[in-house]
């Protein structure tokens, strides 16, 4: 009896520090997240003090170029903290990941404009944009990795979600400070000083999630930091099926997530004609939903597995992206196009919520963390980063409903890979890990 008394007490401590560890790992992957898209949505108020070229689309086209700068870093930084993650530990690549996060926002908050010091001031911006964009590079792997690995047997894929609801997370919860700042200052306050606040917010947030970072256990042993392929990219050629085929379905994840999340509010008001406040309400709306929605569809990929998350998810993507995207290019009723995104956001679910892990279970752990970053960070900036891009290039030409096409055609790319790999919940490395 008193065996099982001890049993039961050590399987509920156990419990209890597996969760504390998902919320120190997912308070710093908000943070990052948070701070990643102030910038994009503080860019309209920033742009004259560091681009002053007296024209408005001259100066977000030079905002957007050192926000597509910070993009683009990403591969550097799922390879460098990939590679220390494996090496070093999950929780040193992690606490300096959020670190550096913290010293970008903080470079920004307090950066002398134009008018202070000259082309100096653009420079410094792009400097602390390319730090950011390392740090959410090495964020993604390395979270989603370590996630991944402490969540309980099980039920790794619930608990793996939390990755996306945090990602979520930090898009509204930026957008929610910008909405505060403009209830509470004037359009000139704004623009004067006020756009510094978001940054300061995310700077002092990250040094929470530092230190809650700090107190987290290690998820690799020292053996296997050792080895000699620990780490390296020789050590992942050895996987090359393994990361062939998370670049398969990357492509067209990051593709359909960007579409409907970050481009959908410009795609509501350039094409369907809806106002700009209501399209933002309806996006906001909806991605509040979506959050909501991936613990639920995590815990579905636990019951079925991940191979048929991800088969579905092919499946629902490449026969409704079409139509979809077709209803909201007519729809005239905020409600019907807040239904018809949170219902192309189920769909997208199906891969997002189990995004992490079913990458971290189909490498082992001396390269898991370069695998699972590396694989990501390229085919998110490559497809998911030119989203935006390709819509409204196309749109330019003429010829609009060919990204529709396009993303549909990733999306069954994603669906064949889902076909031809094994399950990596029940074949993969980590069903042998506790």
């Amino acid at each position: 009896m008193t065996d099982l008394t001890d049993q039961s007490v050590a399987s509920a401590h156990d419990t209890r520090r597996r969760i504390f560890a998902i919320v120190g790992a997912s308070s710093g992957n908000l943070v990052e997240w948070f701070d990643f898209y102030v910038y994009s949505f503080t860019a309209l108020y920033f742009a004259p003090a560091f681009f002053p070229s007296g024209n408005t689309t001259t100066q977000l086209l030079n905002t957007a170029g050192v926000f597509a700068a910070g993009f683009l870093m990403r591969p550097i930084g799922g390879w460098f903290f990939g590679r220390l993650a494996d090496k070093h530990g999950r929780r040193t690549a992690m606490m300096i990941s959020v670190f550096m996060m913290c010293g970008g926002s903080l470079v920004i908050a307090m950066l002398p404009t134009y008018a202070q010091i000259g082309a100096l001031a653009p420079a410094l911006l792009l400097v602390a944009r390319l730090f950011q964009g390392l740090s959410v590079g090495g964020e993604y792997g390395t979270s989603a990795t370590y996630m991944s690995e402490v969540a309980l047997k099980g039920r790794r894929g619930f608990f793996a979600s939390f990755q996306y609801v945090t990602l979520i997370g930090g898009q509204l919860c930026a957008l929610l400070v910008i909405v505060i700042l403009q209830q509470a200052l004037s359009p000139a306050e704004i623009k004067a000083w006020g756009w510094r606040v978001p940054f300061v917010i995310g700077a002092i947030a990250a040094l929470i999630a530092l230190y809650l970072r700090k107190s987290l256990d290690e998820t690799t042993s020292a053996a296997t930091r050792q080895r000699k392929e620990a780490g390296t990219l020789r050590g992942l050629w050895m996987h090359k099926g393994a990361f062939m085929t998370v670049l398969g379905f990357t492509a067209g994840g990051s593709l359909i997530f960007y579409t409907f999340t970050t481009y959908m509010q410009k795609y509501l008001v350039n094409t369907a004609g809806m106002q700009t406040k209501t399209a933002s309400s309806v996006m906001t709306a909806a991605l509040f939903v979506y959050m909501l929605m991936q613990p639920l569809f995590g815990a579905l990929s636990d019951r079925i597995g991940r191979r048929r998350s991800m088969l579905l998810f092919g499946l629902f993507a490449t026969i409704g992206t079409v139509p979809l995207l077709h209803a909201l290019k007519d729809v005239t009723s905020p409600y019907a196009a807040f239904g018809f995104v949170v219902l192309a956001l189920a769909i997208v679910s199906f891969y997002t919520s189990i995004s992490g892990l079913i990458k971290a279970e189909m490498f082992p752990p001396e390269v898991r963390a370069l695998g699972v970053g590396l694989s990501y960070a390229v085919a998110n900036a490559i497809f998911g980063g030119s989203a935006e891009y390709v819509a409204l290039w196309l749109k330019s030409v003429g010829v609009e409903t060919m990204f529709f096409w396009y993303v549909t055609l990733m999306c069954a790319i994603a669906g064949i890979v889902a076909l031809r790999m094994r399950d990596p919940s029940t074949q993969g490395y980590l069903r042998h890990e506790p």
